[in-house]
């Protein structure tokens, strides 16, 4: 039953950033981008603290949760924010939601490796206190992973759609600074997932998604404070997207997608990020009558397929599980 709800909160969160890029593009023209970043997330703020004093009001925060989740809200929120909305600015939604097509395949590779070193330092833990029973938080205790031969092939499919993606796009939108700055969003997100992790043995899901917002919201006023404000152009459209990206994308984005990570794990959410291109695309088309040319879709094609089959093992581990 957890899975299923799950599944159906990251299926929610696909949705919900899909459209997201199509929003910051309208909003981001009128808001900066570090200063849209703190609007939305101090809409979110708002909505999570009356979730919070419904769900959990007792939980106050722990010292000893600081660290990780203001690191966690400046790699997640605030740094995150800041590569994707100075990404959007410089090329079109659908190009930007396909590079973050980037996630699955670093967070892939992530997950093996921090799987590898943490074994690792278990075995010099059982080793330093032999004859002791150590006792390891399954929550805590990531499972032992591997990359096979043909989830290896599936990486690099991916990352060369996305190549191909960005090669074509550069001779179109013309700044492959567009594209640099999405490659920070990604790094961004996957170190954002790991800081995330350990929290899930001793926090709820809703204490770790306000305090993270709080966080990210705190770094980035001095940001914004530094850009030009020229809000007097907003209409009511823009608020009404500003409204949806601050709800909808942040506060309940989030919170979903922490219930999704906490259940499905890090690898498993990052089978559906890939799904957020195709609804952005169709978005873009409705909504902005963005178009994208014949080699475009053939890498939007080979990066889901890449990443589908470098995930084609954790995605039948689901299915075997819930039935």
């Amino acid at each position: 039953m957890k899975n299923k709800k799950s599944l159906i909160a990251i299926i929610l969160c696909v949705l919900f950033w899909g459209f997201s890029f199509i929003s910051i593009k309208i909003t981001v023209v009128v808001f900066p981008p570090m200063s849209l970043g703190m609007l939305r997330f101090a809409i979110a703020i708002v909505f999570l603290y009356f979730i919070k004093l419904k769900l959990a009001p007792a939980e106050k925060i722990r010292l000893k949760d600081v660290p990780l989740l203001f690191a966690a809200g400046l790699t997640g929120v605030t740094l995150y924010f800041f590569f994707e909305n100075n990404g959007v600015l410089r090329v079109s939604a659908s190009e930007a939601s396909i590079a973050i097509s980037f996630i699955p395949a670093f967070t892939i590779i992530s997950d093996w490796l921090y799987g590898k070193i943490s074994r690792l330092k278990q075995k010099r833990i059982n080793s330093d206190n032999a004859g002791t029973r150590q006792e390891i938080s399954e929550k805590e205790q990531p499972p032992a992973t591997g990359l096979k031969g043909r989830q290896w092939i599936g990486c690099f499919v991916s990352i060369a759609g996305v190549m191909l993606v960005a090669g074509i796009s550069f001779s179109i939108s013309g700044s492959i600074l567009g594209y640099l700055y999405m490659l920070g969003a990604v790094f961004s997100w996957v170190t954002y997932c790991f800081l995330t992790r350990p929290l899930f043995a001793h926090c709820s899901r809703i204490y770790i998604v306000f305090w993270q917002t709080v966080a990210g919201f705190a770094f980035f006023i001095p940001f914004s404070i530094m850009e030009f404000q020229n809000w007097g152009q907003a209409n009511a459209e823009v608020i009404a997207h500003l409204c949806f990206l601050g709800i909808f994308c942040s506060a309940l984005g989030y919170l979903f997608y922490v219930n999704a990570l906490e259940h499905l794990g890090v690898s498993t959410c990052a089978i559906f990020i890939n799904l957020i291109p195709v609804v952005t695309v169709i978005a873009g088309f409705l909504v902005l009558g963005e178009r994208l040319t014949l080699l475009q879709w053939l890498g939007a094609v080979l990066v889901i397929a890449g990443v589908y089959l470098s995930m084609w093992n954790r995605k039948t581990e689901i299915v075997n599980k819930e039935y």
